[in-house]
């Protein structure tokens, strides 16, 4: 399948999820999606048979309220089958927020924003010390870069030259209760970066050819830890859901999952 054909794939089975949990986040994880889709099936060094091969690369899903977007790239690259992505009721391996040994190619358990971050950074200097070859990516929200947790662990990357580290960030720029500029102004953000030490590029999180060049620039640079600031939109693929606030906690009813997976279809 192409990308379009593959992330429009996702962002049903992210429907038919949150449909069948009746949880929120649904347009945190629809901005997300086109760069896991990238992600899983261009960029990272993974197997489905062997999830955790020693060599693979890791991917560490910080932005863990938008676990639907993670599940569904899983499903569709074949970690489980998809009869169990709308499993969820209580006591479900479907998690609101994603549970390492849940299911397979969940690297970390995740919750608090802030979290994924410092992990990446200590597989990072781990893999490096061992001269290890795989790559540490973490995905981040532009809400956590109002954490300290996030600028404390770029000092970190930057002091320890983790330069097989890269940190992914969805820019949708809109949080839990308000659009970022309003709640926590992160710009000028590329500069923000830089001046930590960090190689910087920016894309459109939702063109395909810019995320894969961003990634494969990102392997050709040295010394320096990298990061890619995706400019992406919030609900992307639901009109009803692009670029709200709302979308954050919004419950699909009935009406809506018929309408949406339409729209989507």
């Amino acid at each position: 399948m192409t990308y379009e054909e593959t992330s429009k794939e996702l962002r049903k089975k992210i429907l038919k999820l949150k449909y069948a949990s009746q949880g929120g986040h649904l347009g945190s994880a629809l901005s997300c999606i086109d760069i896991l889709n990238v992600l899983y099936f261009k960029v990272l060094n993974i197997d489905p048979a062997n999830p955790l091969k020693e060599d693979r690369d890791r991917f560490i899903f910080s932005k863990a309220h938008a676990a639907g977007a993670l599940y569904s790239v899983l499903c569709q690259r074949g970690f489980f089958p998809e009869s169990q992505l709308v499993e969820c009721v209580d006591g479900s391996k479907i998690a609101g927020h994603a549970v390492r040994g849940s299911l397979p190619g969940i690297e970390v358990s995740a919750g608090s924003l802030g979290h994924g971050f410092p992990m990446a950074n200590g597989m990072a200097l781990a893999a490096k010390i061992d001269a290890a070859k795989h790559r540490v990516i973490v995905m981040v929200s532009d809400g956590e870069c109002d954490e300290g947790t996030t600028w404390e662990s770029a000092l970190f990357s930057a002091h320890n030259q983790l330069d097989n580290l890269t940190v992914v960030i969805d820019y949708n720029k809109i949080q839990s209760f308000g659009r970022v500029d309003e709640v926590m102004d992160l710009e000028p953000f590329a500069k923000k970066w830089e001046s930590f030490g960090f190689n910087v590029v920016e894309v459109d999180g939702h063109n395909f050819d810019e995320l894969e060049r961003a990634f494969l620039m990102m392997e050709n640079q040295n010394k320096k830890p990298n990061v890619i600031i995706c400019h992406t939109i919030k609900g992307k693929g639901i009109k009803e859901m692009e670029n709200t606030v709302e979308s954050h906690y919004h419950k699909v009813t009935s009406e809506e999952y018929e309408q949406f997976l339409k729209q989507l279809s």
